[in-house]
């Protein structure tokens, strides 16, 4: 009986917390996903080069181009393909926003209410304040302000492309889109810096270039 209630018990927290399932973008790429809550998220930042339907994305290299555009783009940080396997690619919000879907088919990027359910999930299970440390990876943030990834989220200090089209931020800084708009100029969007313990707020230039991690729907 005793190892019967064992048994229920590790089921019941795999719900919570656990393996999910993997998943190929349009691109090819595979990726994990993780159980967190009642929410599954993709462990790494999407790589894929395509929309869902397979049209291709523009990897845009130039600043002004970039700073000009008002469609869905990608570029590697710094325009420097060795960035790609850890940590993705950076895209504009008009990538994000496109009705074609740039998740692979069954995810989504997770609307401003979907980053809250997950970052209130970690705060009401002992992560009150440390919800950044808890998804940080356990390396490659800079001055030893590494995560304890608790999770399995494999949050990367990525770093950003600016609505000007410069680069910056790589080891100090985690950006990450939500596909709810502000207003017409901006964005939400969700950050981790190596300085702070928490997840912040924020929305911005629908210009910039950062990571997107899907969410299953």
């Amino acid at each position: 009986m005793k190892n019967i209630r064992l048994g229920f018990i590790a089921i019941a927290l795999l719900t919570f917390v656990g393996c999910g399932t993997t998943i190929t973008d349009a691109d090819g790429n595979i990726y994990t996903s993780v159980k967190i809550g009642t929410q599954e998220w993709m462990v790494e930042n999407l790589r894929t080069s395509k929309y869902s339907d397979g049209t291709a994305i523009p990897n845009v290299t130039d600043n002004d181009e970039w700073s000009n555009l008002t469609t869905g783009a990608w570029s590697h940080y710094n325009n420097d393909s060795q960035y790609e396997t850890t940590y993705g690619k950076l895209y504009n919000w008009n990538a994000v926003s496109d009705s074609r879907n740039i998740c692979p088919t069954g995810w989504h990027v997770p609307t401003d209410a979907e980053w809250t359910k997950l970052t209130n999930y970690l705060a009401a299970n002992g992560h009150k304040g440390t919800e950044g440390t808890a998804l940080k990876s356990a390396s490659s943030w800079s001055e030893e302000r590494n995560g304890t990834d608790n999770y399995g989220w494999k949050a990367f200090p990525v770093g950003y492309r600016f609505n000007s089209g410069h680069f910056d931020g790589v080891g100090h800084y985690g950006y990450w889109w939500s596909s709810s708009e502000s207003n017409t100029s901006n964005a939400w969007y969700r950050s981790m810096d190596n300085d702070i313990d928490s997840v912040y707020r924020t929305k911005f230039k629908k210009k910039l270039g950062i990571s997107i991690r899907c969410l299953k729907d």
